[in-house]
Protein backbone atom coordinates (compact mmCIF):
# COMPACT_ATOMS: atom_id res chain seq x y z
CA UNK A 1 0.00 0.00 0.00
CA UNK A 2 1.07 3.74 -0.93
CA UNK A 3 0.84 6.09 2.17
CA UNK A 4 0.95 8.85 -0.18
CA UNK A 5 -0.51 9.02 -4.33
CA UNK A 6 0.46 11.29 -6.22
CA UNK A 7 -3.14 10.95 -7.84
CA UNK A 8 -5.03 13.79 -7.28
CA UNK A 9 -7.90 12.52 -6.61
CA UNK A 10 -7.14 9.88 -4.18
CA UNK A 11 -4.80 9.82 -0.66
CA UNK A 12 -3.24 6.52 -1.20
CA UNK A 13 -3.42 3.16 -3.37
CA UNK A 14 -4.26 -0.65 -2.36
CA UNK A 15 -3.16 -3.38 -4.48
CA UNK A 16 -4.21 -6.55 -3.25
CA UNK A 17 -4.34 -7.37 -7.26
CA UNK A 18 -1.55 -6.22 -9.68
CA UNK A 19 -1.42 -7.05 -13.39
CA UNK A 20 -4.08 -7.01 -15.97
CA UNK A 21 -5.03 -7.57 -19.66
CA UNK A 22 -6.17 -4.83 -22.74
CA UNK A 23 -9.55 -5.01 -23.81
CA UNK A 24 -9.78 -1.41 -25.05
CA UNK A 25 -8.19 1.60 -26.76
CA UNK A 26 -7.83 3.49 -23.63
CA UNK A 27 -5.86 0.68 -22.29
CA UNK A 28 -2.94 1.13 -25.13
CA UNK A 29 -0.60 3.33 -23.17
CA UNK A 30 -1.55 1.79 -19.50
CA UNK A 31 0.86 3.64 -17.03
CA UNK A 32 0.56 0.44 -15.04
CA UNK A 33 1.97 -2.06 -17.16
CA UNK A 34 4.63 0.62 -18.50
CA UNK A 35 5.51 0.46 -14.76
CA UNK A 36 5.46 -2.87 -14.34
CA UNK A 37 7.73 -4.28 -16.81
CA UNK A 38 10.30 -2.31 -15.89
CA UNK A 39 10.99 -4.66 -13.26
CA UNK A 40 10.07 -8.07 -15.00
CA UNK A 41 12.42 -10.71 -14.23
CA UNK A 42 14.23 -8.32 -11.32
CA UNK A 43 14.74 -11.31 -8.72
CA UNK A 44 12.75 -10.09 -5.31
CA UNK A 45 11.35 -7.26 -6.87
CA UNK A 46 7.37 -6.63 -6.19
CA UNK A 47 7.03 -6.68 -9.91
CA UNK A 48 9.36 -9.65 -10.89
CA UNK A 49 6.61 -11.19 -12.77
CA UNK A 50 6.17 -7.81 -14.84
CA UNK A 51 2.35 -7.07 -15.55
CA UNK A 52 1.40 -10.68 -15.48
CA UNK A 53 -2.18 -10.59 -13.57
CA UNK A 54 -0.79 -11.67 -9.50
CA UNK A 55 -3.07 -12.15 -6.60
CA UNK A 56 -1.70 -10.69 -3.70
CA UNK A 57 -3.00 -12.08 -0.51
CA UNK A 58 -0.98 -10.94 2.10
CA UNK A 59 -2.13 -7.46 1.18
CA UNK A 60 -5.75 -8.04 2.22
CA UNK A 61 -5.98 -6.67 5.62
CA UNK A 62 -3.80 -3.74 5.24
CA UNK A 63 -6.41 -1.40 5.42
CA UNK A 64 -7.28 -2.66 8.86
CA UNK A 65 -4.14 -1.67 9.90
CA UNK A 66 -4.33 2.03 8.86
CA UNK A 67 -6.05 3.93 10.82
CA UNK A 68 -6.06 8.03 10.01
CA UNK A 69 -8.45 8.12 7.37
CA UNK A 70 -7.71 8.14 3.87
CA UNK A 71 -9.39 8.19 0.40
CA UNK A 72 -7.67 4.58 -0.87
CA UNK A 73 -7.59 4.01 -4.61
CA UNK A 74 -8.42 0.26 -5.05
CA UNK A 75 -5.75 -1.61 -7.22
CA UNK A 76 -4.65 1.52 -9.27
CA UNK A 77 -2.11 -1.58 -10.60
CA UNK A 78 -4.68 -3.67 -12.03
CA UNK A 79 -8.23 -4.35 -12.61
CA UNK A 80 -10.02 -6.12 -9.11
CA UNK A 81 -12.97 -7.25 -11.79
CA UNK A 82 -10.85 -9.04 -14.28
CA UNK A 83 -11.97 -12.44 -15.66
CA UNK A 84 -9.52 -14.30 -13.72
CA UNK A 85 -9.66 -12.99 -10.31
CA UNK A 86 -11.85 -15.59 -8.38
CA UNK A 87 -14.92 -14.49 -6.98
CA UNK A 88 -13.99 -15.42 -3.49
CA UNK A 89 -10.61 -13.30 -3.70
CA UNK A 90 -13.23 -10.20 -4.57
CA UNK A 91 -15.23 -10.95 -2.04
CA UNK A 92 -12.41 -10.97 0.70
CA UNK A 93 -11.25 -7.30 -0.53
CA UNK A 94 -15.02 -6.35 -0.15
CA UNK A 95 -14.57 -7.98 3.47
CA UNK A 96 -12.21 -5.69 3.97
CA UNK A 97 -13.59 -2.52 3.04
CA UNK A 98 -16.69 -3.23 4.62
CA UNK A 99 -14.69 -4.08 7.47
CA UNK A 100 -12.56 -0.78 7.56
CA UNK A 101 -15.58 2.03 7.05
CA UNK A 102 -12.92 4.51 8.60
CA UNK A 103 -11.87 4.95 5.30
CA UNK A 104 -13.33 5.65 1.89
CA UNK A 105 -12.45 3.43 -1.01
CA UNK A 106 -12.78 3.91 -4.50
CA UNK A 107 -13.02 0.97 -6.95
CA UNK A 108 -12.46 1.26 -10.73
CA UNK A 109 -13.14 -1.23 -13.84
CA UNK A 110 -13.34 -1.51 -17.20
CA UNK A 111 -15.26 -4.90 -16.69
CA UNK A 112 -18.51 -3.14 -15.87
CA UNK A 113 -20.65 -6.00 -16.27
CA UNK A 114 -18.65 -8.30 -14.28
CA UNK A 115 -19.07 -5.46 -11.30
CA UNK A 116 -22.69 -5.49 -11.86
CA UNK A 117 -23.39 -8.78 -11.55
CA UNK A 118 -20.85 -9.18 -8.67
CA UNK A 119 -22.36 -6.17 -6.68
CA UNK A 120 -25.87 -7.68 -7.43
CA UNK A 121 -25.48 -10.92 -5.44
CA UNK A 122 -23.45 -9.15 -2.73
CA UNK A 123 -25.76 -6.66 -1.67
CA UNK A 124 -29.17 -7.98 -3.79
CA UNK A 125 -31.92 -5.33 -2.98
CA UNK A 126 -29.71 -2.91 -0.85
CA UNK A 127 -27.36 -0.33 -2.04
CA UNK A 128 -23.91 -0.86 -0.64
CA UNK A 129 -21.83 1.00 1.89
CA UNK A 130 -21.48 4.98 1.32
CA UNK A 131 -17.95 4.73 1.97
CA UNK A 132 -17.31 2.32 -0.80
CA UNK A 133 -17.36 3.94 -4.41
CA UNK A 134 -17.73 2.28 -7.35
CA UNK A 135 -16.87 3.54 -10.84
CA UNK A 136 -16.24 2.76 -14.39
CA UNK A 137 -13.46 4.30 -16.79
CA UNK A 138 -14.66 4.64 -20.14
CA UNK A 139 -12.19 6.80 -23.02
CA UNK A 140 -14.47 8.32 -25.31
CA UNK A 141 -18.33 7.88 -26.55
CA UNK A 142 -17.84 4.21 -28.31
CA UNK A 143 -17.69 2.77 -24.48
CA UNK A 144 -20.61 4.22 -22.95
CA UNK A 145 -22.26 0.88 -22.17
CA UNK A 146 -20.16 0.75 -18.90
CA UNK A 147 -21.90 3.70 -17.58
CA UNK A 148 -25.56 1.97 -18.48
CA UNK A 149 -24.01 -0.90 -16.70
CA UNK A 150 -22.92 1.17 -13.48
CA UNK A 151 -26.69 2.48 -13.59
CA UNK A 152 -27.23 -0.86 -13.09
CA UNK A 153 -24.84 -1.40 -10.09
CA UNK A 154 -26.15 -1.51 -6.34
CA UNK A 155 -23.25 0.78 -5.41
CA UNK A 156 -22.67 3.01 -2.43
CA UNK A 157 -21.76 5.52 -4.24
CA UNK A 158 -21.45 5.64 -8.74
CA UNK A 159 -18.25 7.30 -10.64
CA UNK A 160 -16.78 8.11 -14.21
CA UNK A 161 -13.47 8.19 -14.86
CA UNK A 162 -12.92 9.46 -18.45
CA UNK A 163 -9.81 9.05 -19.02
CA UNK A 164 -7.68 8.45 -20.63
CA UNK A 165 -10.10 11.46 -22.56
CA UNK A 166 -8.66 10.02 -26.34
CA UNK A 167 -12.22 11.10 -28.22
CA UNK A 168 -15.70 12.87 -27.83
CA UNK A 169 -18.12 10.97 -25.98
CA UNK A 170 -21.08 13.03 -27.21
CA UNK A 171 -24.46 12.86 -24.61
CA UNK A 172 -23.62 11.50 -21.19
CA UNK A 173 -26.78 9.84 -19.23
CA UNK A 174 -25.29 10.97 -15.84
CA UNK A 175 -28.83 10.24 -14.03
CA UNK A 176 -27.24 8.02 -10.38
CA UNK A 177 -23.87 9.26 -11.13
CA UNK A 178 -22.15 10.78 -8.37
CA UNK A 179 -18.30 12.20 -9.51
CA UNK A 180 -17.17 12.46 -12.93
CA UNK A 181 -13.09 12.69 -13.49
CA UNK A 182 -11.64 13.56 -16.87
CA UNK A 183 -8.25 13.57 -17.46
CA UNK A 184 -5.55 13.30 -20.79
CA UNK A 185 -3.26 10.81 -21.12
CA UNK A 186 0.56 10.78 -20.22
CA UNK A 187 3.02 9.35 -21.37
CA UNK A 188 5.88 8.67 -23.96
CA UNK A 189 3.08 8.10 -26.31
CA UNK A 190 0.28 9.96 -24.73
CA UNK A 191 -2.55 10.96 -27.43
CA UNK A 192 -3.44 14.43 -27.37
CA UNK A 193 -7.33 15.69 -25.87
CA UNK A 194 -8.79 18.26 -27.54
CA UNK A 195 -10.54 21.00 -25.37
CA UNK A 196 -13.87 20.62 -27.03
CA UNK A 197 -14.34 17.05 -25.57
CA UNK A 198 -13.36 17.43 -21.59
CA UNK A 199 -15.53 20.94 -21.43
CA UNK A 200 -18.35 19.19 -22.96
CA UNK A 201 -18.12 16.83 -20.44
CA UNK A 202 -17.55 19.53 -17.53
CA UNK A 203 -20.74 21.27 -18.98
CA UNK A 204 -23.16 18.45 -18.81
CA UNK A 205 -21.67 17.90 -15.49
CA UNK A 206 -22.46 21.47 -14.02
CA UNK A 207 -25.90 21.28 -15.79
CA UNK A 208 -26.86 17.66 -13.91
CA UNK A 209 -25.54 19.07 -10.61
CA UNK A 210 -22.86 16.44 -10.59
CA UNK A 211 -19.32 17.23 -8.97
CA UNK A 212 -16.41 17.28 -11.40
CA UNK A 213 -13.09 16.74 -11.22
CA UNK A 214 -10.51 17.95 -13.51
CA UNK A 215 -7.24 15.82 -13.23
CA UNK A 216 -4.64 16.64 -15.71
CA UNK A 217 -4.60 17.81 -19.46
CA UNK A 218 -1.38 14.55 -20.09
CA UNK A 219 1.24 15.36 -22.21
CA UNK A 220 5.03 13.45 -21.75
CA UNK A 221 4.51 13.53 -18.06
CA UNK A 222 1.03 13.54 -15.94
CA UNK A 223 1.49 17.15 -14.69
CA UNK A 224 3.02 18.18 -18.11
CA UNK A 225 -0.15 20.39 -18.84
CA UNK A 226 -1.32 21.25 -15.67
CA UNK A 227 -4.64 20.89 -14.57
CA UNK A 228 -6.42 24.32 -15.36
CA UNK A 229 -9.71 24.18 -17.39
CA UNK A 230 -10.49 27.30 -19.13
CA UNK A 231 -8.54 29.39 -15.95
CA UNK A 232 -10.20 27.18 -13.14
CA UNK A 233 -8.80 23.94 -11.52
CA UNK A 234 -11.60 21.85 -10.94
CA UNK A 235 -11.55 19.77 -7.98
CA UNK A 236 -15.25 18.49 -6.92
CA UNK A 237 -15.91 15.93 -4.78
CA UNK A 238 -19.32 13.69 -4.05
CA UNK A 239 -20.36 14.82 -0.55
CA UNK A 240 -18.36 12.20 1.65
CA UNK A 241 -17.23 13.66 4.93
CA UNK A 242 -20.45 13.74 6.64
CA UNK A 243 -21.92 10.32 5.44
CA UNK A 244 -18.84 9.31 7.19
CA UNK A 245 -18.86 11.24 10.19
CA UNK A 246 -22.47 9.23 10.32
CA UNK A 247 -21.07 6.20 9.72
CA UNK A 248 -18.85 6.44 12.86
CA UNK A 249 -21.31 6.82 14.83
CA UNK A 250 -23.64 4.47 13.57
CA UNK A 251 -20.48 1.70 14.69
CA UNK A 252 -19.47 3.50 18.10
Amino acid sequence: MADKSAIEWTDATWNPVTGCTKISAGCDNCYAERFSERFRGVRGHPFGNGFDLTLRPQRLEQPLRWRQTRMIFVNSMSDLFHKDVPKEFIAAVFDTMEAAHWHTFQVLTKRSSLMREFLKNRYRNRRGPAHIWCGVSIEDGKRKSRIQHLQQTPAGRRFLSIEPLIGPTGELDLRGIDWVIVGGESGPRARPMDSAWALNVRNQCVKASVPFFFKQWGGRSPKAGGRLLEGKEWSQFPRRRADRVLQLQANA
